[in-house]
């Protein structure tokens, strides 16, 4: 895997973009302005970043990143996805994506509302319950004992074997929160949703190991929040 596809390219999805070319991968950026509007970005991440479409971003990566409003999900291109892992590290707002009913009611994750518009994708949670800066500044090598941990969930055994690959090289290690349907664990307010890193006053955050987010999914109670 050396390519990696951002779809949405606001704080986490450039946090995400930073830390994958210090790992050593190619980049490559997508908005819903066009490529024009990343110049900026492109130019300070370096040479191994590139803006595109997201079509092209999307049809680019190995492995793909998909950053959005959920209330952007109908945009997301599918058939470049078809067959890809994808990483979804988004998180539902009615406040900014207007009111979505299954999610409103719990009947669906945000997950696998995404997968009704990419249906041939192979879509892993991950990096939805992390602060951006926590993101930036809690990354550690391997085998590092204040190594923190992020929950993930997914369906396809390959692509959370190819998503875990991808985090363990960027710095985190990983705790599996079992399939998409219990991707709501993770969502917004629930237990392990920021807590573990710390306070945003803090931008350095706390390292959150494994113990603590296992316990913090345990403790997820699922109901209607909005």
């Amino acid at each position: 895997m050396t390519t990696v596809g951002i779809i949405g390219s606001g704080q986490l999805g450039s946090a995400i973009a930073r830390l994958a070319i210090e790992a050593g991968y190619q980049v490559v950026l997508s908005n819903s302005r066009g490529p024009e509007t990343l110049a900026d970005t492109v130019a300070e991440l370096g040479p191994r970043a590139s803006a595109a479409t997201s079509r092209e971003a999307a049809a680019a990566g190995d492995i793909v990143v998909v950053s959005v409003p959920v209330k952007a999900f109908p945009d997301v291109p599918a058939a470049p996805l078809a067959g890809k892992t994808v990483i979804d590290t988004c998180n539902y707002g009615p406040e900014r994506d207007g009111h979505i009913p299954e999610l409103d009611s719990s009947s669906l994750t945000s997950s696998e509302l995404l997968l009704r518009y990419i249906p041939d994708a192979l879509i892993v949670k991950a990096f939805n319950n992390i602060f951006f800066k926590h993101l930036l500044s809690l990354a550690r090598p391997a085998g590092a004992p204040d190594r923190s941990y992020l929950p993930i969930a997914g369906d396809s055994a390959p692509a959370k074997a190819a998503a875990i690959e991808f985090i363990d090289s960027i710095g985190y290690s990983v705790v599996d929160a079992g399939p998409l349907v219990d991707s709501w664990r993770q969502a917004t307010g629930t237990p392990v949703w920021g807590t573990p890193y710390g306070p945003y006053s803090n931008e350095k955050g706390q390292p959150g190991g494994a113990d603590a987010i296992r316990a913090a999914l345990a403790t997820a109670t699922r109901r209607p929040t909005y």
